[in-house]
């Protein structure tokens, strides 16, 4: 595979840059868009930035994850980027919540949720179409799953660090390669039809399924925001096992009878069930009990997570109730 098209002036620079041997990047000029979260140019940047933490990109020497003169364009990226979350849902506010009750709080970021239903969707009424472009768009995520939430084991510790390591042994697997989930989502883009390769849709992925992505990323890249990719994490599992059934009954419902098709789905309705309470009491609750100053950051995350996957949600559907494809390029169409 090869380098990703740039999407405007960024990345055409930085991806030029990232061609050629290590060096001192030239200036890149970063202005703040009009709509960061939706900015193609600004949110492919900042992805290919961060994919050079994960497994790299086609052709980048592995010396450019360090560079210092990358780290701040990055950083610049993420300044508006975060600017835009700050706007979609508020600051970071000194809250304080009781370890027991962190549940509560965080159902109650999930009841507020008035975002349309992708999985009620696709189970009542996606298309074979629809079903390949979801499984697109969430390849950009599925594909490294879990390893955004494993840069928080080194930064905390105690009751909170023994759920999350609990968590993540069921998303690697539990020591079974072909148990991996990521593997599992390869696995049902085989079944598909699909290209599992990693990073293979990157030129068709969207904005916005960018986005998903780097919220994670940046979470988890910074000790400072521990507190939020916990609480990304502990929604993210609270909130998992019911659209996951949904999706597995669309797989059904659309003539998909290859196992491998709805295994991931199966397994996460089966393993979030579990899931759920480790997260929102022995990581959130065991995190906000041993540092009760995060509290704030915790449901910030859970609320950015929320918000963004929401909004994700909602453009996928109008571009289906539009009669076209949520994807840059249809599947149909070939990428040059």
């Amino acid at each position: 595979m090869n380098l990703p098209d740039p999407r405007g002036p960024i990345s055409e620079q930085l991806l030029a840059a990232l061609a050629r041997p290590v060096h001192t990047l030239e200036p890149i000029d970063v202005s703040e868009p009009d709509d960061a979260i939706g900015d193609e140019d600004l949110q492919l940047a900042l992805y290919c930035c961060y994919e050079l933490h994960y497994r790299g990109l086609p052709g980048v020497g592995d010396e450019w994850e360090w560079e210092p003169s990358l780290l701040a364009l990055r950083r610049e990226l993420e300044r508006y980027f975060d600017a835009a979350l700050i706007e979609l849902v508020g600051p970071v506010r000194a809250e304080r919540v009781a370890p027991e009750q962190m549940d509560v709080a965080l159902r109650a970021i999930e009841d507020a949720d008035d975002a349309p239903s992708l999985s009620k969707h696709l189970e009542r009424d996606g298309t074979v179409e629809q079903l390949l472009e979801f499984a697109v768009h969430r390849s950009a995520y599925q594909l490294k799953e879990a390893d955004p939430h494993s840069w928080a084991l080194p930064r905390i510790s105690g009751p909170a660090k023994a759920a999350l390591v609990e968590i993540q042994a069921d998303e690697f697997g539990g020591g079974k390669p072909d148990r991996i989930h990521a593997k599992l989502w390869a696995d049902a883009m085989d079944a598909f039809g699909l290209d599992s390769r990693y990073g293979a849709y990157l030129d068709r992925i969207p904005a916005i399924t960018l986005a998903t992505v780097n919220l994670m990323s940046m979470l988890g890249l910074h000790r400072s925001r521990r507190g939020a990719i916990i609480g990304h994490l502990a929604i993210f599992e609270m909130t998992s096992a019911v659209p996951n059934r949904r999706y597995a009954n669309a797989v059904r419902r659309l003539g998909f009878d290859d196992p491998r098709a709805t295994e991931f789905f199966d397994e996460h309705v089966e393993a979030d069930a579990v899931h759920e309470a480790v997260a929102a009491v022995d990581l959130a609750g065991g995190l906000v009990r041993q540092e009760p100053p995060l509290c704030g950051d915790l449901l910030w995350g859970a609320r950015a997570l929320v918000a963004i996957d929401g909004r994700w949600a909602t453009e996928m559907l109008d571009a289906w109730t539009e009669g076209r494809s949520s994807l840059r390029q249809p599947l149909s169409a070939a990428v040059a």
